[in-house]
């Protein structure tokens, strides 16, 4: 097997992977919170941890991947502050909270189907794991580092910290984490600045509550995802991933309940996306830039030119580096529209290629550099520089400028289907299947109307209809074997 080196949020520096029990790889993601629509930032983490879910499998481990579904106890605020967010939604849209769960669940699945995302081993819900996070709890409070008062249940921050490093993965110290947090005002039940909720206290009119030990009522946020990738990963996993936005307060949150709970370093390599940006702002709703995907896919957004096809949007994810900020503009999103297409394109190509005897190529040396860019913390932007290496070396060929064996071909073939379909997730845009039949039978027609002209010398109708061709967006290329086409 390759050695594969990702970033560690953890340690800050790049590691070699070293899965706990080699050839499984646990891998966890946190998955959308289920109360609106699934925005872009989300889109680029989980299309992310798509790319590497991909590429471990195509070296041969047998990943688990958690992806969960937080469908209870998100309140408004980080301080266990306001309204359940489902339970405002649900009353927004005049709905039980679970149709507002099922309804935004089914859009983020659809939007995921478009992106061409595989999905998760195992996507585990919130409230289908109730019994699990009350019994953390239990355990949790039995360690001594969470209280009870008046059915709510804090976990104990700065009791906490006396055992363990509680900034870890953010490299903070608490005295800077209580110096960035206000005071607790006067009806705060909670002892210290930073403790946080493990399980909230129902109130009167709350639909979403489940009955423990400390009377009805719903988890925290954080304690979820401890306690679901406990129970499909064990007490110590290889990857957790997600946003880094998540990294202060989820991620940290969840690593002080794994040890407070089992003594135990809960995950080994923690991975982070960076964030969106448009025009080189930062993306957000109320900076008036945020888009949804659909609106991407229509053009139905005053920030938007056109409306840009789901591979296409894909492709352009995947050309800045996982861990680097992605700005998009409709000047970015064009060229990655044409270079995707150029991509596809030399596909086509490629199946029609004719070998020659020797070759002036080292194809081989192009799958080594692909392997040495995924290698090297899913470096894809690196991937793609290499494939569209491949790509000039096939139009070449096409061209009649260099040779290439049939063994070449072949290998080119192999790497579109290793890195460009099943590492990258990439495939061709389908479009309307009986448009494409009808116009591949109309082109047919019009390039033998075409031949036919110019066997009998009729040069004029044969140039009028390659010209007029052009005009309507189709290129049309003589050679030896015949005509060729494209849009």
């Amino acid at each position: 097997m390759q050695s594969l080196f990702i970033y560690n949020t953890l340690t800050r520096k790049k590691e070699e992977f070293k899965a706990i029990n080699p050839p499984f790889a646990g891998l966890y993601v946190c998955g959308p919170t289920v109360y609106s629509d699934v925005h872009l930032g989300n889109c680029r983490t989980f299309i992310s941890f798509d790319l590497i879910y991909r590429y471990l499998l195509h070296l041969g481990y047998k990943v688990r991947y958690v992806r969960n579904i937080t469908d209870a106890g998100h309140l408004e605020g980080d301080r266990d502050e306001g309204d359940d967010k489902f339970a405002k939604k649900a009353k927004l849209e005049q709905l039980e909270p679970m149709e507002i769960v099922q309804k935004y669940t089914v859009g983020f699945r659809d939007i995921m189907r478009e992106f061409n995302t595989l999905p998760p081993s195992i996507e585990p819900t919130a409230t289908g794991h109730i019994c699990e996070q009350i019994e953390m709890v239990k355990e949790i409070i039995k360690n001594g580092l969470a209280y009870e008062i008046n059915g709510n249940v804090y976990f104990d921050v700065e009791k906490y910290s006396k055992g363990f490093n509680y900034g870890q993965l953010t490299n903070r110290k608490l005295e800077e984490l209580l110096e960035g947090t206000r005071e607790l005002g006067g009806q705060d039940e909670k002892r210290g600045r930073l403790d946080f909720a493990l399980w909230i206290k129902a109130k009167s009119e709350t639909i979403m509550r489940w009955p423990s030990p400390w009377g009805w009522g719903f988890p925290g946020w954080h304690i979820e995802c401890s306690a679901m990738s406990r129970k499909y990963l064990g007490d110590t996993f290889d990857i957790h991933g997600g946003g880094m936005d998540l990294q202060a307060t989820h991620h940290t949150n969840e690593i002080a309940q794994s040890q407070a709970c089992y003594h135990k370093t809960p995950v080994n390599y923690w991975m982070h996306t960076n964030m969106l940006t448009v025009n080189g702002v930062r993306m957000s709703k109320s900076a008036g830039n945020g888009f949804l995907p659909g609106e991407l896919f229509t053009g139905n957004h005053p920030l938007l030119e056109k409306g840009y096809a789901p591979m296409a949007v894909r492709f352009f994810m995947l050309q800045t580096h996982y861990r680097s900020t992605l700005d998009f503009s409709n000047e970015a999103l064009q060229a990655s529209e044409k270079g995707f297409e150029r991509l596809m394109e030399a596909y086509k190509t490629l199946q029609s290629l004719k070998a020659s005897a020797n070759s002036s190529e080292n194809i081989a040396a192009i799958q080594s550099k692909c392997y040495e860019a995924m290698n090297d913390d899913f470096n894809t932007s690196i991937l793609i520089a290499h494939l569209f290496d491949a790509v000039r070396i096939i139009n070449s060929a096409n061209d009649g400028k260099l040779n290439l064996t049939q063994a070449d071909i072949d290998l080119l073939k192999i790497l579109y289907n290793d890195f460009v379909f099943d590492v990258l997730g990439l495939k061709a845009e389908s479009g309307n299947e009986r448009l494409d039949t009808a116009l591949q039978k109309v082109m047919d027609l019009m390039l033998e109307i075409r031949s036919k002209a110019k066997t009998g010398k009729d040069f004029k109708l044969s140039d009028e209809i390659r010209d007029k061709l052009i005009a309507a967006g189709i290129q049309i290329k003589d050679t030896k074997e015949g005509t060729t086409w494209k849009v």
